[in-house]
């Protein structure tokens, strides 16, 4: 609770501010509370960093950074890899690998981005072994850079917030227009090859109401839709029922982008083998 002078500093604070706050513990009714009696922005001075109060992703970053770079290596074709390369040089892969993937919803801390690209990865090479038609190249490539335009989308510096460069644009677009430009570098990049790849970044949301421009209209693009979404909605099911199950309940509240309550059974993994063993051995 802050009784004086309340309006005069709610007026200057922001989102993502950092700040030191002095008050004394009390009573009210029963239960305690803090009586704030001074609040300060921090200074330049106090070397305070706001990402410390973000969170970050569980994955070791050293070891994500090395996934990324090796599975760019493996790419064979050597227009989409040369032009990896060019999208992912040392600043603009410093911003991708330190953004969140989403504000709210799914790998939305830092290094998010990474992380959820990591697991599209992973999800498209198993599908190009179950499916050796598809361009496993091109797939790859496109979960790639599918979201590289979240790192202008989104602003993560102190809290995650959309720019106007985000809200007008929007990060499908952003990626696209990158391809388009960074290809123009490489000579004689087939522009077959270069639209079949900007088509998997304008549909990899599968749907027009989803936001996507244009619907999958290629096996990698309905392919790279699939793994987006499984691995989206796998992190944001997990955090949700990691977070949010009311008291002793295995449910969660009702949760508006799910359109449902979420149920945690309880059975770990651990189990899951020792029921296993018991059934097949």
């Amino acid at each position: 609770n802050v009784w004086d002078n309340f309006d005069s500093f709610f007026e200057k604070i922001k989102n993502g501010d950092v700040v030191f706050v002095t008050g004394f513990m009390e009573e009210y009714q029963g239960s305690p509370q803090i009586r704030i009696t001074n609040i300060r922005f921090a200074e330049s001075s106090d070397k305070i960093d706001p990402s410390d109060f973000m969170e970050k992703s569980a994955r070791d970053f050293d070891e994500m950074r090395d996934e990324f770079f090796n599975r760019i290596e493996l790419i064979s074709d050597n227009y989409l890899k040369s032009l990896l390369k060019l999208v992912f040089d040392e600043d603009n892969f410093k911003k991708f690998s330190f953004a969140p993937a989403g504000k709210s919803w799914h790998h939305s801390y830092i290094h998010g981005l990474l992380e959820h690209t990591l697991e599209i990865i992973k999800i498209c090479d198993l599908m190009c072994d179950i499916h050796p038609e598809l361009n496993r190249d091109l797939l790859i490539s496109g979960a790639m850079i599918h979201d590289f335009g979240k790192t202008e989308e989104l602003s993560y510096d102190s809290a995650f917030e959309y720019t106007d460069k985000g809200k007008l644009i929007g990060h499908i677009v952003i990626s696209a227009m990158k391809i388009n430009e960074e290809a123009k570098k490489i000579p004689g990049f087939p522009d077959d090859l270069k639209d079949c790849l900007i088509h998997l970044i304008l549909s990899h949301q599968g749907k027009l109401e989803y936001a996507s421009p244009v619907v999958p209209k290629t096996m990698e693009a309905i392919a790279l839709y699939h793994a987006d979404e499984l691995s989206a909605k796998i992190n944001a099911y997990k955090r949700a029922i990691q977070t949010g199950t009311l008291n002793d309940s295995k449910w969660t509240k009702f949760i508006s982008l799910a359109s449902t309550d979420l149920f945690n059974h309880g059975i770990s993994s651990e189990a899951e083998e020792e029921i296993n063993k018991t059934l097949f051995d």
